[in-house]
């Protein structure tokens, strides 16, 4: 033991130049152990973990303890900035269905998961509503075949729609809806299928709100109308971050092929871009004799580059990728003007600080975790690998193929897990289509949008445009191409909650241990995968507003209906592991049904599903050991167990377990506890978890 505290030690700072990697990995422990525990921290815990936290990093002394004490002090701090943020985007969150006008100012365009127009408004004013009750932000989709307006960052739009409070999580322990839409302070979301009229026109001037969000569609309308089609909305997402104009096929091919991350504006596009800017800066100046003899040639084009990813960063509207990106092609250009090394673990680690200092629920986000899994890989692997090649004489050639092919496997190797747990699937040829796909980006794609920016004041970026086009057909080819191939893609089940932290701990052991001791990382790593192997999934899960029953079968989870609560049943099949659509899955139901009740048997016992108020007038007993649910509050005499909306809007979506010692039941509000995002209400003690409905 004594030995690895001080092995500990020396990788947590001893040696100088290896503690700053190591903060915020502890600060992300504390922002991690904020949103793991079941209850709300009160005040107190604030001051309890900011005072003596901050008190511990900065008198930590010794040889040992010194770094371990540090260590314990970030994980207080980390957890205190989460509880700060949490409070401080704390706003109004709608608790019943609405119906009426919406009013508003349209401050995001975007598209649902139903392919939908979907607007983010603030400025809300709802009909009847006290305007402190009222959400900061709301979210609506525009459903319906005719939608005359064209809406626009900025305009104030009014509509009639449908609104409720965001939606739990799908299932216990799955990904809580409510928790994401907190931190974005969106308190209500909903749709309309009726037109959305224009109540103001976007004011004009810089100073009129929302100047870069509106430069930024602006511009990806310029875009799209050079270029039309998918290739168009592939440069506009490219150049500035928005997505709505792509379709829905091409987004999908992109992720079956592991290619989606050339749609986010992350590390690979600003430090294209970056890249390029400085090089061509710094070619034009050597040509110029005075410049080249007397002034900062490699300085001035560092600053230039700068600028250039700071203007990127702002069109592109700057998520946690982008976010990320800049400050390490930041910390690099600052590096090169202090004449520092400009590539390093520490500069992946200034980046992941600032990220989780101004936004600690990034953490729990696919894009802050893959993000920061490849580069971290990366940076670690090539600073090994410079090592291991110094003194030998590789050809000129074989230098920038290495590249590829390594930072490629590297990325792929490094995001894999993180991608199949957030998003159930594994891209069997990503590796491949990277390949033949990333040179294209580097080589044509980001240098010409570059140039398109340039010869865009002047009415000549449609020929930069033309020519990159060329280059975005090529990678939507591969795209289309890889993803018919037969296999190309392979459903994975959802892991547990432990996986995805240990795999992350053994990498990050992997990248920042000094020594060969480093490669006992592999030892979590391993753990997770046999965990993950033998994951099992509910015997019945069960929608939190009652509409859709799943039960698990030889072949896979059977579904009580064909349509209707699609995003769910996408969710549920997903998780499992097995893919399909709902109408194959509703093939599967071990049962009848008929007259909207849906009946089967499954492991813990009979299912019914009640579908609707006519059903649930149909169905006036039940019997013991039945387990029934309903879409609709339900009055039934036996002894069965109800879960009608009265209990689920308690319990929130349920899992239900066949196990050696009964029926084990298992609810989200239960996983996720008393939380700021879901409401002050107590929850009920578990002996209340069932609705049992007296015998007459």
């Amino acid at each position: 033991m004594t030995w690895f505290f001080r092995r500990f030690a020396e990788a947590m700072g001893a040696q100088r130049g290896c503690l700053f990697p190591w903060v915020p990995v502890m600060l992300g422990c504390g922002i991690g152990l904020y949103f793991q525990i079941k209850w709300e921290p009160p005040v107190l815990m604030l001051w309890l973990a900011f005072l003596p936290g901050g008190l511990i990093v900065l008198h930590a002394r010794g040889e040992v303890a010194g770094p371990l004490l540090a260590a314990f002090g970030l994980i207080c701090v980390g957890f205190g900035l989460a509880w700060l943020r949490a409070h401080a985007v704390a706003g109004p969150v709608i608790d019943f269905r609405y119906y009426g006008a919406i009013q508003g100012r349209v401050v995001e365009i975007d598209r649902s998961a139903s392919d939908a127009m979907r607007l983010t408004l603030d400025q809300v004013v709802l009909e009847r509503m006290d305007p402190g009750d009222v959400p900061r932000h709301v979210r609506v989709s525009l459903h319906g075949d005719l939608q005359p307006l064209d809406p626009l960052p900025g305009m104030t739009v009014i509509l009639t729609g449908h609104l409720g409070a965001p939606g739990g999580a799908v299932e216990p322990g799955g990904f809580d809806f409510r928790r994401h839409a907190w931190f974005q302070q969106i308190g209500a979301v909903g749709y309309t299928r009726t037109p959305v009229l224009m109540l103001e026109p976007p004011p004009e001037g810089l100073h009129s709100g929302l100047p870069i969000t509106r430069a930024r569609m602006a511009l990806s309308a310029h875009v799209q109308s050079v270029l039309e089609g998918e290739t168009g909305a592939f440069a506009a997402a490219i150049m500035t971050g928005d997505r709505a104009g792509m379709g829905k096929e091409t987004l999908q091919d992109l992720r079956d092929t592991n290619l989606a991350h050339l749609l986010a504006i992350s590390g690979l596009h600003m430090g294209l871009l970056a890249g390029f800017v400085f090089g061509t800066l710094r070619l034009v100046l050597l040509l110029v004799p005075r410049a080249r003899h007397h002034w900062p040639v490699k300085k001035i084009a560092a600053v230039g580059a700068l600028v250039a990813a700071a203007a990127y960063l702002a069109l592109s509207g700057g998520n946690v990728a982008t976010e990320r990106a800049f400050i390490m092609v930041a910390a690099a250009l600052t590096a090169l003007l202090l004449d520092r090394r400009a590539l390093s673990l520490r500069s992946v680690a200034i980046a992941a600080l600032v990220v989780l200092i101004l936004q600690p629920e990034a953490l729990l986000g696919p894009g802050f975790q893959m993000s920061f899994a490849a580069t971290t890989a990366l940076v670690a692997v090539f600073e090994r690998l410079s090592a291991a090649r110094a003194g030998r004489k590789w050809p000129g050639w074989l230098g920038p193929v290495l590249s590829v092919i390594v930072s490629s496997a590297v990325a792929g190797a490094a995001t894999a897990p993180v991608g199949m747990a957030h998003f159930n699937q594994a891209s069997v040829y990503g590796l491949l289509a990277n390949l033949v796909s990333v040179p294209v980006m580097g080589v044509a794609v980001v240098p010409l949008g570059v140039v398109a920016g340039l010869l865009m004041p002047f009415g000549l970026d449609w020929l930069a445009l033309h020519v990159m086009a060329l280059g975005l057909d090529w990678i939507l080819g591969v795209a289309r191409v890889v993803a018919d191939w037969p296999g190309s893609v392979r459903p994975v089940v959802a892991p547990g909650p432990a996986v995805l932290p240990m795999i992350a701990a053994g990498g990050l052991f992997l990248c920042l241990w000094r020594g060969r001791a480093r490669l006992a990382g592999l030892i979590p790593m391993a753990v997770a995968v046999a965990l993950w192997s033998q994951t099992q999934r509910p015997d019945v899960l069960i929608a939190d507003n009652g509409t859709l029953v799943g039960v698990m079968t030889v072949e896979g989870r059977g579904l009580s209906r064909d349509q209707g609560a699609g995003f769910i049943a996408d969710n549920w099949l997903e998780n499992d592991g097995r893919g399909g659509t709902q109408a194959d899955a509703a093939q599967r139901w071990p049962g009848a049904v008929a007259n909207r009740l849906a009946e089967a048997a499954s492991d813990v016992g009979p299912m019914i599903h009640v579908q609707g108020k006519r059903a649930a007038e149909l169905l006036t007993g039940c019997e013991a050991g039945q387990i029934v649910v309903s879409s609709v509050e339900i009055a039934i005499t036996g002894e069965c167990r109800v879960f009608d909306p009265v209990m689920l809007g308690v319990t929130g979506s349920v899992a239900l377990w066949s196990t050696s010692d009964g029926l084990r039941v298992e609810t989200a509000r239960e996983r996720a506890g008393q939380r700021l995002w879901l409401g002050a209400s107590p929850a009920r003690p578990r002996l209340a978890l069932f609705r049992f409905p007296s015998a007459q």
